[in-house]
C-alpha cells in the first residue's frame, strides 16, 4: 500500500469511529461513548470543569451529562476535517449538540471540536478531545446562537 492509500485507509477508520462515537451520544450510550477514549485521556469539554483527566473521570462527566437531559439527544458533526497518519490522527469541525425536547423544542447549539487520536495496541483512541464555545470578552458570555 501506497503512502497516500494508507492517509486515505486511515481518515476512513477515523470518520467511521467519530461516526460510531456521535450514534453513541445520541443513543445515550455512556460506556459507547467511553469505549473510544484512551485510559489516559485528557479532554476539555465545554461544560461544568477545567478539564478532565482519565477514562473514569470523563465517564462520570458523560453520566452527569446525559442526566441532565431528558429529551432526545443532538449530536451532529456534517463537516468533519479528518488528517492521519501512522499512529497519529486529528479530527476537528463544528458539532451541534443537545437535546429535542418533548415539545420539540430543540435546546442546542453549535460548539467547536477538536480530537487527536493515537494508535493503542493497533487500536485508534481519542487521546486528547476538546469541545468549546465562543464567548463575548466584553459580556463574558457565552455565544450559543452563533450559526456556521
Amino acid at each position: 500500500m501506497n503512502a497516500n492509500s494508507f492517509h486515505v485507509v486511515a481518515e476512513a477508520e477515523i470518520r467511521e469511529l467519530v461516526n460510531a462515537w456521535l450514534k453513541a451520544a445520541r443513543n445515550r450510550d455512556v460506556e459507547g461513548v467511553v469505549a473510544h477514549y484512551a485510559p489516559d485521556i485528557v479532554a476539555y469539554d465545554a461544560v461544568s470543569q477545567l478539564q478532565f483527566i482519565g477514562v473514569d473521570a470523563y465517564r462520570k462527566h458523560w453520566e452527569a451529562c446525559m442526566a441532565m437531559c431528558s429529551g432526545e439527544m443532538i449530536f451532529d458533526a456534517p463537516e468533519l476535517h479528518i488528517t492521519a497518519g501512522a499512529d497519529a490522527a486529528f479530527a476537528h469541525g463544528l458539532i451541534r449538540c443537545g437535546e429535542k425536547m418533548e415539545s420539540g423544542e430543540e435546546k442546542a447549539s453549535w460548539m467547536r471540536m477538536s480530537v487527536g487520536y493515537r494508535k493503542h495496541d493497533g487500536k485508534w483512541l481519542v487521546a486528547h478531545e476538546h469541545f468549546s464555545a465562543p464567548f463575548d470578552m466584553e459580556t463574558g458570555k457565552a455565544l450559543f446562537e452563533l450559526q456556521p
